[in-house]
C-alpha cells in the first residue's frame, strides 16, 4: 500500500515538473520571439552653415566727457540726468557777467583802433605820418579784432553744449560749483547707444583652424553673410536685430592668446546698454556635404569616445565608433565613422546588444535643428 502511494506521488511530481518546464520554455520563447522595434535616423549629406558662439561685452558707440572750456561759477543745470540729449543742446550755464564785460571792453578798444587806423590812412596819403606809425595803427586794429573774436568765443563757452547726441549720465557738479578750463573732472558723460558696439574675443588657434579648413576646401566662405552676427542676451533671450562684423584686431593678446573682434548693432530701443555680457554667434562658412546625427543617438564610453548603434542590411545592430567635430544646433557634426545612407538608432537603445536583429522604423524623437538661435528668435 505504501509503495503504491509513493508511486502515485512520484508520478504526480513528474507531471507537475513537465508542465512547469513546458511553461518556462513557452515563456522564454515568447520573450525572445521576433526582433524588437527601434527608431532610426538615416544619415544624409546636407549643406550646413557653421557658426561659433563667443562671449562679449557691449560698448558705447561714442563716449564724450563734458568739460568746461572757460572758468567760472555754474549757475544752471539744463538737462535731466539719464535723459537723451541732442548734439548742440545746452547742458550748463556758467556765470557770463565777466565775459560779457570783457567783450564790451575789447569792442570799445577795437572801435578806437579802427578810428585811428582810418585816420592814419588819410594822413598817409599826404605823408603827414611815417610809414611806421601807419603800420602800428593797422597792427593794433587787427589785434583788437582778434581780441573781440576771442572774447565772443569765451562768452559762447559759458553755455556748455552737448558735443554728441546720446544718453547723458548723472551730473558731477551742482549749481554754485566753481569750474575751470582744462580741469580733469568731467561735468557729466554722454554715451551714444544707437548703434552700439559688441566686442568679443576669439582664440587665435580657432582662427588658424578655420583658415586651414577654408584653404583645404572643407568649408566654403559665407561671402557677404560671413559678417553677420547674432546676439543672445544674458537671460537667454535672443536680440531681435542682427549686427555686422566691422573690425578684427591686428594684435594677439599675449596674456590670453586671443584676438578682439568688434561688431556693430542697431539699438533703436536702447535694449543694449554699455557693459552688458552677451553671447555673439558669428558665421564662419558653409560645409556643403555635412553629416549630422541627433545628439540622442550618440553614446560615450568612460574615455569620452563617441559611438552609435547602426542597423545593417540584415537588420542587425552593431556599435560603431564615430568622430564628433562639434555641435550644430541639436545635432553632432560627424567627421568620420558614418556615411550617407547609414541607419542610426535613436529609439530603443536600452535593449540593444551586438548582433541583435531589430525591426527598424522611422524615429519619432528626431527633429534636427541646425540653428537654435534662429528658432528661438522666430518663437
Amino acid at each position: 500500500m505504501r509503495s503504491k502511494t509513493l508511486l502515485v506521488s512520484g508520478g504526480a511530481f513528474a507531471v507537475a515538473s513537465a508542465i512547469l518546464l513546458a511553461g518556462c520554455g513557452k515563456s522564454q520563447q515568447t520573450a525572445g520571439s521576433g526582433p524588437i522595434e527601434v527608431g532610426i535616423y538615416t544619415v544624409k549629406a546636407q549643406p550646413v552653415e557653421l557658426t561659433t558662439d563667443l562671449p562679449g561685452r557691449t560698448t558705447a558707440f561714442r563716449i564724450a566727457e563734458v568739460r568746461p572750456q572757460v572758468g567760472g561759477i555754474v549757475t544752471k543745470r539744463l538737462f535731466t540726468e539719464g535723459a537723451d540729449v541732442k548734439q548742440g543742446q545746452q547742458l550748463y550755464q556758467i556765470d557770463a557777467a565777466s565775459y560779457d564785460a570783457k567783450l564790451n571792453k575789447v569792442n570799445a578798444n577795437m572801435l578806437a583802433t579802427k578810428n585811428l587806423a582810418e585816420r592814419y590812412e588819410r594822413l598817409r596819403e599826404t605823408n603827414a605820418i611815417s610809414k611806421q606809425q601807419y603800420d602800428d595803427a593797422q597792427s593794433a586794429w587787427k589785434q583788437a579784432q582778434a581780441d573781440v573774436k576771442m572774447a565772443k568765443t569765451d562768452l559762447t563757452y559759458t553755455r556748455v553744449l552737448s558735443p554728441i547726441s546720446g544718453r547723458i549720465g548723472r551730473s558731477l557738479v551742482t549749481e554754485g560749483a566753481l569750474v575751470t578750463s582744462g580741469q580733469t573732472q568731467a561735468l557729466s558723460t554722454i554715451q551714444q547707444l544707437d548703434p552700439i558696439y559688441v566686442d568679443v574675443t576669439r582664440p587665435v588657434a580657432e582662427i588658424l583652424k578655420m583658415q586651414k579648413d577654408l584653404a583645404a576646401g572643407r568649408i566654403q566662405s559665407a561671402n557677404g553673410d560671413k559678417a553677420k552676427v547674432r546676439l543672445t542676451l544674458e537671460d537667454g533671450s535672443v536680440y531681435p536685430l542682427d549686427g555686422t562684423l566691422k573690425l578684427s584686431e591686428v594684435t594677439v593678446d599675449q596674456g590670453t592668446g586671443s584676438v578682439t573682434l568688434r561688431a556693430v548693432f542697431p539699438n533703436p530701443k536702447h535694449q543694449l546698454l554699455p557693459g552688458m555680457f552677451v553671447h555673439a554667434k558669428l558665421k564662419e562658412g558653409i560645409q556643403k556635404a555635412a553629416k549630422l546625427v541627433p545628439q540622442q543617438a550618440v553614446t560615450r564610453d568612460s574615455k569620452g569616445d563617441a559611438a552609435v548603434w547602426v542597423v545593417d542590411a540584415e537588420n542587425k545592430v552593431a556599435m560603431r565608433p564615430i568622430q564628433t567635430l562639434r555641435t550644430v544646433g541639436n545635432a553632432w557634426l560627424v567627421g568620420a565613422g558614418l556615411e550617407p545612407g547609414d541607419k542610426v538608432v535613436t529609439e530603443g537603445l536600452q535593449n540593444l546588444r551586438p548582433g541583435l536583429e531589430v525591426t527598424p522604423t522611422e524615429a519619432k524623437n528626431v527633429n534636427l535643428v541646425t540653428d537654435l538661435t534662429a528658432t528661438a528668435k522666430a518663437n
